[in-house]
C-alpha cells in the first residue's frame, strides 16, 4: 500500500495560509448549517479539523472522518483542548466502514480533487445522507495551469451540476466563494461551494 502523504505532512499542515483559507471556507459553509442544532454533520476528509471545528456550535453532533490517523490525532487534541463534547472521530479509508452511520449534513472541503472516481464517491455520499440531508462541497474551479497525476485540476460548474444530478441530488446550487493568490499548487485559483439535497 502506498504511504499516505497526509500522514507525513500532518504536523506541518496548519500553516497560516491554510488557516486563512479554512476561515474563508468556514464563513461560506456556516450559512449552510443554519438551524441545524438537532442535526449530525460529517466532516469528510476533515484533515486537522480546520473547518469542521469552527462549525461545532452550529450542529447537534459532528463526526470527523479521515483516512490519515496522524491528522485525526491532531483533531482529537484540539477537541480535548477546547472541551468539545458533541464530536466523534472516525479513522476511515474512503468508501469503507462508515455506511452504517448516517448524516444530515455532509461537508467535503478540498477533498474531491484528491479522489480519482468523483461519481463513485458522490454516490456514496448520497447513500450515507438521511432523507432531506444536504451535501456541501467546497473545491477548486477548473484550472488548466494545474497538472498533477494524483489531483484533479478542479471542476467546472457544469461538471459538478451534472454529477450531482446523475447521483440523485436535487436543488443543486453552485457559486464561487473566493479568489486567491497561490492557493492551488502555487497557482492563483478560485473556490466554489456546491450544495445538493437528498429528497426521498
Amino acid at each position: 500500500m502506498e504511504p499516505n502523504v497526509f500522514d507525513q505532512i500532518a504536523n506541518k499542515y496548519d500553516t497560516t495560509e491554510r488557516k486563512d483559507l479554512a476561515q474563508v471556507i468556514t464563513n461560506a459553509v456556516q450559512n449552510e448549517c443554519r438551524d441545524s442544532q438537532s442535526k449530525t454533520l460529517f466532516d469528510y476528509g476533515c484533515g486537522t479539523g480546520l473547518v469542521g471545528l469552527s462549525l461545532v456550535s452550529l450542529v447537534g453532533r459532528i463526526v470527523f472522518i479521515d483516512s490519515s490517523e496522524p491528522m485525526l490525532d491532531l483533531v482529537r487534541e484540539k477537541i480535548k483542548k477546547t472541551n468539545i463534547t458533541n464530536a466523534e472521530v472516525i479513522h476511515s479509508n474512503f468508501l469503507q466502514n462508515t455506511k452504517t452511520k448516517k448524516a444530515d449534513l455532509l461537508l467535503v472541503s478540498l477533498v474531491l480533487l484528491h479522489i480519482p472516481d468523483t461519481k463513485r464517491i458522490l454516490k456514496y455520499f448520497y447513500e450515507i445522507l438521511n432523507p432531506n440531508g444536504k451535501l456541501i462541497v467546497v473545491d477548486f474551479d477548473k484550472n488548466e495551469k494545474i497538472n498533477h497525476p494524483k489531483v484533479h485540476n478542479g471542476f467546472t460548474n457544469t461538471e459538478i451540476r451534472s454529477l450531482f444530478a446523475e447521483v440523485g441530488f436535487k436543488n443543486i446550487e453552485i457559486r464561487t466563494i473566493h479568489h486567491g493568490k497561490n492557493i492551488f499548487m502555487h497557482e492563483d485559483a478560485s473556490l466554489f461551494l456546491a450544495t445538493g439535497e437528498k429528497y426521498i
